[in-house]
């Protein structure tokens, strides 16, 4: 189903019970059936006087080479009515000491030199180029995120319970110290405004993930 949708430009959704059917096809419809961008693509270029290192979480099938940004024959996703999309970065702040491969110095190339603008108070450079639904070149917008943190809104806050939730699934070699509690705890935290009762949803998925994980552990030779 996901080949056929990255073909022809649609969307697919696994549906496994009433209420997921009404999110997708009553809810969710406008955004699946009005196509607003195609091939919409999304470059952050990250301050290295702020940040030393970075990892996108997910979207694995999704990435694109840097070049291909550029590259109008190179497909991309759409963007519905009413669709938003959300990405989660984690960061290593500069200063931060990290474990990284050493590499010898090149000889016939000079390293990088940071720029005037890596002075300034920039956090990063989001990038977004997309076509009108009945056009063939793209467009560009381009805005600049200032190094100024802010308290984490809802949205943000439950969304990095749900990537915290699905590394814990795939059992990723960085999920670090994460754990079913602290996804329900962030997700309680920044549950917010639910009149679909989708997080509560979610929250009851979890913790039926971790009874099935204590159950698994229990069963397991000792």
């Amino acid at each position: 189903m996901e080949k056929l949708a990255d073909k022809g430009n649609g969307n697919y959704a696994y549906l496994d019970s009433l209420q997921e059917a009404r999110k997708v096809l009553v809810h969710e419809a406008g955004s699946t059936l009005m196509t607003i961008a195609k091939d919409v693509k999304i470059q952050i270029e990250f301050n290295p006087s702020a940040v030393a290192a970075y990892r996108l979480i997910g979207y694995e099938n999704r990435l694109l080479k840097n070049e291909d940004f550029n590259n109008d024959k190179k497909d991309a996703g759409e963007i519905g009515s009413g669709h938003s999309v959300t990405a989660l970065y984690e960061i290593v702040p500069a200063g931060v000491a990290i474990d990284e491969s050493s590499v010898d110095p090149l000889k016939y190339q000079q390293q990088p030199q940071p720029t005037r603008a890596a002075t300034s108070d920039e956090l990063a450079t989001v990038k977004l180029r997309y076509k009108a639904p009945d056009g063939e070149t793209s467009k560009l917008i381009a805005t600049v995120l200032r190094n100024r943190p802010q308290p984490m809104g809802a949205n943000l806050g439950f969304a990095s319970a749900v990537a915290e939730f699905g590394m814990l699934l795939r059992e990723s070699k960085v999920a670090g110290n994460a754990s079913y509690q602290s996804v329900l705890a962030r997700a309680q935290a920044f549950r917010g405004s639910d009149p679909e009762g989708y997080r509560s949803e979610f929250m009851k998925l979890v913790d039926l993930a971790a009874g099935l994980r204590r159950m698994t552990r229990a069963a397991q030779p000792q």
